[in-house]
This record gives structure tokens, sequence and C-alpha cells, in this order.
């Protein structure tokens, strides 16, 4: 076996150029892209799950809970019921729950001088977790409370202020719509801050404002809420964390997960999944098949030595180990060089941001990394270990070379 590794070290840190030399380089440089596009490819898969994901539970949390209504949709009013502070701690005790938010929506019309848009006005109270909307802050501030009366201050989207023509500190009316024929209530609100998600769905349709508010015109209770907003410690633990809510929530109320709110997103989300998949699959393909390849010609252009090695009484295994070795050089060099280009534009992408992509369609406007070391590792374990047992089965090639041709060979 010393002799084999000694061979093929000999063969592989040859400098001398010829043609096995350059097949060489081409291998390595094949394997080295293979494994830069799959490390690219899981970050940036990765790390555009978690932007979207991160933005759809800031503005909404994880799970809703609210008074049961047949067919509701996220557009539906909600049937008020009592803030309830047991219930409330009971929620925040269960594992994986950080925070609890009450929150009401109804629909309105926004009017200005010159437009009008339908609308819907989420009503959050001066206890809101405000952490996670003020990242999405462009210009302005937050909304100021006070105790006597409802807040006349409203946060809009960029989207919407750009659709309407508004700016900071521009007072607007809104209509809040009533039902049974009744006609609307309108009320003059100011803007206090504008914010943007980049999440279109949201920032067309929504605005924040005081749930006092809401309360007022529907004629409710102080004490009187829309639902819940649960936030989790893990977006993975909706479903368990649901499961255990269901357990002690009041019978005429109900949970939902954003999953089951806004399906088509999460839809969407969930064939990134099969998009990495296939990315890896198909690089491993390209890395595999190279490397067969190229241990092929290596082989064939080796056949005198090969011959010359058997006449000389070295037996088929050890022979097979030459090339089984200088394959294994070849991809390990390429892994360690596709692992420092595939890291380094993906450390880049996070300093500089220099890819960008259309916000209308990714809901960003730069491609976001997220590197998660595991997969990092099981790329490169896994590209190393695959390539050098499927190189095993053009080495047996070697067994039916006969010493007498071979030496012959030319």
């Amino acid at each position: 076996m010393q002799v084999s590794l000694f061979i093929a070290r000999r063969i592989a840190f040859n400098k001398a150029s010829s043609f096995s030399r350059f097949i060489i380089t081409i291998a390595m440089a094949a394997t080295a892209i293979s494994v830069a596009v799959m490390i690219l490819a899981t970050a940036l898969i990765n790390g555009f799950q978690q932007t979207i994901q991160d933005k759809i539970f800031s503005f909404w949390g994880h799970l809703h809970i609210n008074q049961y209504q047949p067919n509701a949709s996220p557009l539906t009013d909600q049937t008020p019921f009592p803030a309830d502070k047991k219930f409330t701690a009971r929620l925040l005790a269960t594992p994986g729950v950080t925070a609890v938010n009450t929150f009401a929506t109804k629909s309105v019309l926004v009017k200005t001088k010159t437009d009008i848009e339908g609308m819907i006005y989420k009503g959050v109270d001066k206890n809101y977790n405000w952490s996670r909307i003020s990242g999405f802050l462009q210009e302005g501030r937050l909304i100021r409370y006070n105790d006597t009366a409802y807040s006349p201050e409203v946060l809009v989207s960029a989207t919407t202020a750009r659709l309407l023509k508004l700016k900071l500190n521009d007072a607007i009316i809104v209509y809040f719509v009533r039902g049974d024929g009744l006609p609307p209530r309108a009320r003059k609100l100011t803007i206090c801050g504008i914010y943007k998600t980049g999440i279109e769905e949201y920032d067309k349709t929504y605005f924040l404002g005081d749930l006092q508010l809401i309360r007022k015109l529907n004629d409710w209770d102080r004490n009187e809420i829309g639902g819940y907003e649960v936030f989790l410690d893990d977006y993975r633990k909706m479903d368990k964390v649901s499961e255990l809510v269901v357990d002690f929530m009041p019978e005429e109320q109900t949970v939902r997960t954003m999953k089951e709110i806004y399906p088509n997103i999460f839809d969407w989300l969930g064939l990134q999944n099969k998009n990495e998949i296939i990315i890896l699959i198909i690089m491993a393909i390209v890395a595999i098949i190279n490397m067969v390849t190229a241990i092929l010609i290596l082989i064939l252009e080796r056949t005198n030595m090969v011959g010359i090695l058997k006449a000389l009484g070295m037996s088929n295994g050890d022979l097979q180990n030459i090339f089984v070795y200088q394959s294994g050089y070849i991809v390990l060099v390429g892994v360690i060089i596709g692992n420092v280009l595939g890291l380094g534009l993906a450390f880049l992408q996070l300093q500089t941001g220099f890819f960008t992509l259309p916000e209308e369609s990714y809901y960003m406007t730069v491609a976001p990394i997220a590197i998660q070391w595991w997969k990092v590792a099981l790329i490169n374990v896994g590209t190393v270990v695959i390539c050098t047992v499927i190189l095993f089965i053009p080495s047996i090639l070697i067994q039916k070379i006969v010493p007498v041709k071979a030496i012959q060979f030319k």
C-alpha cells in the first residue's frame, strides 16, 4: 500500500507538462465548481427562506387565536371577545412561546386629495411588541399612545405612500366600513411613520393604528379584542404549539398557524427545498461523471506503466489503489478550492450585497445568505466519500490489462 501511495503522489505532484497533468487540473476545477455551486445554492435558499419567514412572522406572529368564524379569511373582520390575562399568562408559559400581542382588523377606505384605496386597518395597543416591526421602519417613528383617547397616528407602507402620493406627517381620511347597510364612519388620521416589509401582500393591504379606535367605532368594550398574535422562538414549532394551545383554549375560540392563513406563501417556500435537492443532485452527478472520465483517461494514459508494474509482480489491488489515491487527491484539492470559492462569494455577498433581486418578485432587494455549517460539512464529506467510492468502478479495468499487450501499448 505504501508503494501505491508513493507512485500516486509522484504522478499527482509531477510538475512536468503532460496530458495527465492537464486532465488532473480540469478534474480539480470541475470538482471545485460543483462544490462551490452546492455551497452557494444551500446558502442562498436557506437565506431566502429565513428572510421571507422572518418578514411574515414579524408582521403577524406565528399563531393567531380568534373567535371561531366559519370560512374566515385573513381579510375577515373578527368577532370580538374579552382579553383574558390568565389565558395570556398561560400562553406565555407554553414552551416555545416568546410573546403575545392583542390586535383587531377592520376594512377601510383610505381617501386622499386625488385617490381612494381599499385597505385593512390593523389595530394594536400600547403594549404591542414593536421590536419586530421597528426593523422595517424607513421613515418617521412608531405610534404614540395616550390613556384618555385613541391615538390618531398610523403607520403606512412605502407601497401605499407611493400609490396614494403620501409622505410623512400627511393627513388622510379613513372611512371605516360598517355592515348591515350602515354608512361608513370617517376619521382623520396622521401618518407618523412609513414602513416596508417588501412583501406585497402586506404592504398593499395593511396599515397599523391604535386598537382603541376600532373599539370605539365598533362599540366594543375597552377590554375587547379581535384576537391574539403568538410569537414563537422557532417557526418549526407552530404545529406542536398549536396542539398544546388547543388543550386549554376556550371552546368558542380557534387557533390557526401562518401556514394555514397564508398557505400559498409557505407552499412556495416549500418548493425551494425541492430546488435545493435538485441542484445538489445535479452538481453531485456532474462531479462524479467528471471524476470517472478523468480516472478512465488517466488509466489509459498509464497503460504502459500498469503493464510494467504487473510484470514486476504488483497485484491488481495495489494498482487500483494508485489511481484511487490519485483520484482522492484530485477530489480533496477540488473540495478545498470549492470551499474557498463558495464561502468566499457567500461572505462577499453578505458584506456588499452585490447580487440584487427584483423586489416585486422575490420580496427582497438583495440576495440573502444564510450559511448552515452542518450542510457545508455534509457537502464536503459527501463529495469526498461518494466520488472516492465511485472511482473504484473504473479502476476495475486494471484487472483486464494484460502485461504483454500493455507494455507494447502506445
